[in-house]
């Protein structure tokens, strides 16, 4: 049977170029597009697919917190997590999400169907680049230390990420089907457990931290 893969990435242009690479290639069949997290979540419950290509990036629910989630799902797929960056926190926030794969976006086209079909039969895969001796020093320095993002619950660092990309507490709560109250004690929460004191400050650790990107 054919490998069933869902794509998630906010950039048409990225879903497109995948999806032509992917259906190029015998035995894998693209079944859906996302274009970010909570579309990507509502796709893997109504579609099951086997395997999940996810970009770390996207908006409103990034990546990592959408592969976290999907562990829970009845089926949970294989998700790999698709990025621009090859630094060591990135890899090890995706490995310890659930993610069982992580491809740079600048890889060949070759390392694409390779990666693909690690995934899909239950390997591990890390693009080349990503050096497994430079994630495993980083996982024997912090060993199992929290980061400042796991003093969060998985709701605030949703509600973290649409703080720093621009939205008010207000379009907040219509967002999450949440009250503007909840919204608020989050962010108050956020802001303690981070030793924050303004939104510039929340802004610039999220962008540290990945949620965001620089321009957003």
């Amino acid at each position: 049977m054919a490998i069933r893969v869902l794509l998630a990435d906010d950039h048409v242009l990225v879903r497109a170029g995948l999806r032509s690479l992917l259906e190029s290639l015998d035995g894998i069949e693209v079944v859906g597009e996302a274009g970010d997290g909570h579309e990507a979540l509502r796709l893997v419950d109504e579609l099951a697919p086997d395997v999940v290509i996810l970009d770390i990036g996207m908006p409103r629910l990034n990546g990592i917190e959408a592969a976290g989630r999907m562990t829970s799902v009845p089926m949970p797929p294989r998700v790999m997590a698709l990025s621009m960056h090859n630094a060591e926190e990135y890899v090890l926030r995706a490995l310890r999400a659930g993610c069982s794969g992580y491809l740079l976006k600048g890889s060949a086209v070759a390392e694409l169907e390779i990666a693909v079909r690690a995934v899909a039969r239950g390997e591990t895969y890390l693009s080349p680049s990503v050096s497994k001796q430079v994630v495993d020093d980083y996982v024997g320095r912090t060993g199992r230390q929290s980061g400042p993002l796991d003093a969060l619950t998985s709701r605030q660092r949703e509600v973290l990420q649409l703080v720093a990309e621009g939205q008010t507490s207000k379009e907040i709560a219509a967002r999450l089907g949440l009250s503007l109250k909840t919204v608020e004690a989050h962010r108050a929460q956020i802001m303690d457990r981070l030793d924050l004191r303004d939104l510039p400050g929340l802004v610039r650790f999220a962008v540290r931290a990945g949620l965001v990107a620089a321009d957003s």
